[in-house]
């Protein structure tokens, strides 16, 4: 059966959970379950659970039709009697107990009714064509989703399949993964009968998959626990002594932070914010971190203090009074409201030091947000619903799916999971599969990149450009030769960080594709899967030289780089002045320029933004008055900058030619980490050419800019 498990009570780990102190706003799922589900009777007789489940959904949807949980209880309960757990509970037990679980998280009606039946199909002789017949499409579909595949079908291979299986569907519906969640947690908690490396197997896959799916989903209800739970079956020696801090700590007496929540609600008082100011102690894992972190521990490390307003303006107040009424340690305030966290999480982070010392870590966030925080997408009610249907739980911050941005716009298809689904896609072996998916999943921190259009790519902390150009334009990124990193030409293994502005440089060579170093800088499955496969199916003969190679250039004759013109169509202020226009900038009209006098009687034009401006005013040179003449002929210096590739020279000559402008001079530098510099110097017929001579050259294959000469000039 799917949900194998043993009564708590017998052996096992302690529950993490039975340590927390009083007060906390988190659920307490395992007390709740247990009371609700087998109460003080005996084993032999069943509760009737199914009114604690009723009740909890009545708090989150007081209007809530129960007639479909009615009828899925009656199916449930039918088709699974007679069957018994490994604890020797009845099986019926298990799938009440999660869509406990989900009810106490605030899931609507639809997913309840599939919860009851997640285990139906699967071990019983209910059919999809009779749930669907029952309870509609939108139940069928979540009850498929969560059926695992069979081992005499898939054999080794049936695990990581389910888990794809899995995953499909929640693309399509994320209340599958909330399901899958919420049955894990439950099987994890009854864990103990099993052998202890059965145990740990199914640790491991909680562990490297179920986690990290739980803190993508913001679902950090059932995160925390199932970490904790892990904790104690793979770490065992860890666990016991985390358990002994929080043991000697609950023994030592006052609580600081009792007091400093105390003086928190005094100043938010005489401030007239009303909030409620809770303590929120530390799960095990957490102070096992902080532990590790820190060293010895001080009482107020176990727990931080909870601040929850009613408004969003509210946490802004409650933050300005805690850091004027106490002493900011400012290292650690972080916005999360400005900024949320890719899996919806809002809050104002800090920490506060009393007069006396004790520094609470403080978290403020509204009602809505702090429902988030904890139950994640879940929270979000039924996100497939019309704006009218199932509404009643939903406050008035609640998330909203037009005012974000492109990786948060859809909260029920986040980035990361279609991310994941593209190279699922591309991964059709399950070995290949279930390895790839525990890497991708180990990235646990998101950051958010921009395009020059203003749309943003969700990443990975540490992606580098290549996976950047894979996540914007899948397969065709093969062609990528470069790219701009905040405006300043950066290579493909560059690291981007978060908030950066990322412009993708795309050559036009459709033989082009990425050599075996892109894999050292690609940190994403997709890109890494889209370039093994091309450098699979395009092999190099070993007497081929390196793909990263480029053939290099022969430059031809040079001549002076930045040769000035004889005459120019600029007036000056000044009779019988010889007038030059300075090779350094080489201004065309309409340039807004500026005009120096230097030795010979000869005045030199240069552009106003010329670095040899600054100069010349600081050696005291005096200005002189300047303007364009009627002639429109110009000469001008551009430098063309590109990836080395054969004929490129030649190519971009002709691209000059066909414009009708005449070269006067060209130098091509050697070849540089792929990259080839050419300078030009061009006599325009007409200064109202050069935008479509700049905008031919740069579409020559291989050329990734072309911009006006910028280059220092001397002074005298």
């Amino acid at each position: 059966m799917s949900a194998e498990a043993t009564n708590p009570a017998m052996s096992g780990p302690v529950t993490p959970g039975a340590q927390r102190r009083r007060g906390r706003p988190r659920l307490d799922l395992r007390r709740l379950g247990r009371a609700a589900l087998l109460g003080p009777g005996a084993r032999d007789r069943l509760p009737d659970a199914i009114g604690h489940v009723a009740e909890a959904h009545r708090a989150h949807y007081p209007d809530a039709d129960l007639e479909p949980l009615r009828r899925a209880w009656v199916l449930a309960e039918s088709s699974h009697r007679g069957q018994m757990r490994k604890s020797g509970e009845p099986y019926i037990t298990h799938p009440l107990a999660v869509t406990l679980i989900l009810a106490q998280l605030g899931a609507e009606s639809t997913t309840l009714t599939a919860s009851l039946l997640h285990d139906t199909v699967e071990d019983t002789d209910v059919t999809l064509d009779q749930v669907r017949t029952e309870f509609g499409d939108d139940v069928c579909y979540l009850v498929d989703g969560v059926t695992k595949l069979e081992k005499v079908d898939y054999g080794a291979a049936a695990e990581p399949e389910t888990f794809r299986k899995m995953l499909v569907a929640t693309g399509n519906d994320v209340r599958v993964m909330s399901i899958k969640l919420a049955d894990r947690l439950h099987n994890m908690r009854t864990l103990g009968v099993m052998r202890p490396e059965k145990q740990a197997r199914i640790a491991k896959v909680t562990r490297d998959v179920l986690i990290p799916l739980a803190e993508r989903l913001g679902v950090q209800a059932l995160k925390t626990e199932l970490e904790d739970l892990v904790f104690a079956i793979l770490h065992p020696e860890e666990y016991a002594e985390v358990q002994e801090l929080i043991a000697a700590n609950a023994m030592g007496g006052g609580d600081p932070l009792e007091a400093t929540a105390d003086d928190v609600r005094a100043v938010l008082r005489e401030a007239g914010i009303t909030a409620e100011v809770l303590i929120r102690p530390r799960h095990f894992v957490s102070v096992h971190r902080v532990h590790r972190k820190r060293g010895e521990m001080r009482a107020a490390d176990f727990g931080r203090l909870l601040v929850l307003v009613n408004e969003d303006a509210d946490c802004y107040g409650v933050l300005g009074e805690l850091h004027t009424c106490f002493t900011p340690v400012v290292s650690e305030f972080k916005d999360f409201i400005a900024v949320p966290k890719f899996n919806l999480y809002q809050s104002l982070h800090t920490a506060v030091a009393r007069p006396d010392g004790e520094v609470a870590e403080v978290l403020i966030r509204t009602h809505q947000m702090h429902k988030v925080a904890e139950a994640g997408v879940v929270a979000l009610h039924n996100p497939y619903a019309p704006p009218s249907e199932e509404q009643s739980g939903a406050g008035p911050d609640a998330p909203s799916d037009d005012a974000v941005d492109g990786e948060r716009a859809d909260p029920t298809r986040p980035g990361w999971l279609s991310r994941l689904l593209d190279w699922q896609e591309a991964a059709p072996d399950p070995d290949t599969f279930w390895s790839t998916l525990r890497e991708d999943l180990a990235q646990d921190r998101e950051i958010a990149v921009f395009r020059p259009d203003g749309g943003t790519l969700g990443l990975p902390a540490g992606a580098s450009c290549v996976d950047a150009a894979y996540a914007q334009y899948g397969e065709d990124a093969h062609a990528c030769i470069g790219a701009r990193v905040n405006g300043r030409l950066a290579t493909l293994s560059t690291v981007l960080l978060d908030g950066d502005t990322v412009q993708l440089l795309m050559g036009q060579d459709a033989a082009s594709g990425p050599s075996s170093e892109w894999l050292d800088h690609a940190r994403t499955p997709g890109a890494r899967i889209a370039i093994r496969r091309w450098l699979t199916t395009h092999p190099t003969p070993a007497s081929a030289p390196a793909a990263s190679a480029p053939e290099k250039p022969t430059p031809p004759p040079q001549t002076s780089d930045f040769p000035r013109p004889a005459a120019a169509n600029a007036v000056v202020d000044r009779e019988g002045a010889s007038v030059r226009l300075a090779g350094c900038c080489t201004p065309v009209p309409p340039d807004e320029v500026t005009a120096f006098a230097v030795r010979g009687g000869v005045v030199t034009v240069h552009r106003v933004e010329c670095p040899a401006v600054g100069r010349m005013k600081e050696v005291g040179r005096a200005e002189v008055g300047v303007r364009w003449g009627d002639s429109a002929e110009c000469r001008v210096t551009l430098i063309a900058e590109s990836f080395g590739r054969a004929h490129l020279l030649a190519d971009l000559t002709e691209a000059i030619a066909l414009e009708g402008v005449e070269v006067m001079s060209a130098t091509v530098e050697p070849p540089s980490q792929q990259r080839v510099r050419h300078t030009y110097t061009l006599q325009l017929p007409d200064a109202a050419h050069l935008p479509g001579l700049m905008r031919a050259m740069r579409a020559v294959p291989g050329v990734y800019d072309v911009s006006r000469a910028q280059h220092p000039a001397a002074t005298s």
